[in-house]
């Protein structure tokens, strides 16, 4: 009886271990990086005598590089890329596999150009999904929704989507209500970094329905970075310096963002409050 008492102790003690070793083994906190555009899709750009060509896609995909190797070196942390290389996935490939990773945040990274011949433009801004809010809104949802045109799968995707039918516009806010707060969290942290730490004009968060955030189930922000016909916010965009504070900017918001969850329960009741736009 005491060897089988033993045996019984025995064996609930490695169960109470191994248990206790598997929760603390916690699942990382799951992040998809993508860099907007690519191969075919070179997104926004515009050419200087000095610069030569700046492209959006080089830009993002620079950045999210540089931000995912800082990521990486914490063990928290677990990336995943829509893109390492200059290929065009899809609307639909993007979305998926952020999906299918049960990913914790998804950050699109773009570049943006001012809807007209203006060159004084400037700024960044970070847009959460929801519905158009004003006619600039508008521009920027159409011209990065406009890739879905490029991609076989994309047209069959979203060929009867129509973001301003009643239909669509509640589907729309009852699928993103449960992400929208974190999502201007991180939103808010991103835009106060920029602000704060590279001393750049933010011009606040905002709402548009884009089609890349509309199919995540988890919370998701776009980030502008700049205006690429802006010459000196090009110049910026274009340099491993501009690059490099933007991604440092991204990452120390991340940071906040995962811990302000954490020590919410992964709930955050109220969203740090968002830098209001400043038109220029």
């Amino acid at each position: 009886m005491i060897t089988h008492s033993f045996s019984i102790k025995r064996y609930f003690f490695l169960l109470f271990v191994l248990l206790f070793l598997f929760s603390g083994a916690q699942k990382k906190f799951t992040i998809v990086l993508d860099a907007g555009h690519g191969g075919s899709d070179i997104g926004t750009n515009r050419r200087y005598e000095d610069l030569g060509t700046v492209r959006e896609k080089d830009i993002t995909l620079s950045i999210v590089l540089k931000l995912g190797r800082m990521l990486e070196k914490n063990k928290d942390y677990k990336v995943i890329y829509t893109r390492k290389i200059d290929e065009f996935p899809s609307l639909t490939e993007r979305t998926t596999l952020a999906n299918r990773s049960k990913a914790d945040l998804f950050l699109s990274v773009h570049v943006n150009a001012s809807p007209s011949s203006s060159t004084s433009t400037q700024g960044t801004e970070t847009f959460v999904q929801g519905p158009n809010q004003n006619k600039k809104n508008l521009e920027v949802a159409k011209a990065e929704n406009d890739v879905i045109y490029l991609d076989e799968k994309d047209r069959e995707m979203f060929a009867s989507y129509d973001p301003r039918s009643p239909e669509s516009l509640i589907a729309l806010k009852i699928q993103q209500s449960k992400y929208l707060e974190s999502s201007l969290l991180i939103g808010s942290l991103v835009e106060e970094n920029f602000a704060g730490r590279d001393k750049r004009n933010s011009r606040g968060i905002k709402q548009a329905d884009l089609h890349v955030l509309r199919m995540n189930a988890m919370p998701s922000v776009l980030i502008e970075t700049g205006f690429v016909n802006n010459y000196d916010e090009a110049r910026y965009l274009a340099s491993d310096r501009g690059q490099t504070d933007i991604a440092e900017s991204i990452y120390d918001a991340i940071l906040k963002y995962k811990d302000r969850m954490d020590r919410n329960g992964g709930i955050q009741a109220k969203p740090a409050e968002p830098v209001k736009p400043v038109e220029k």
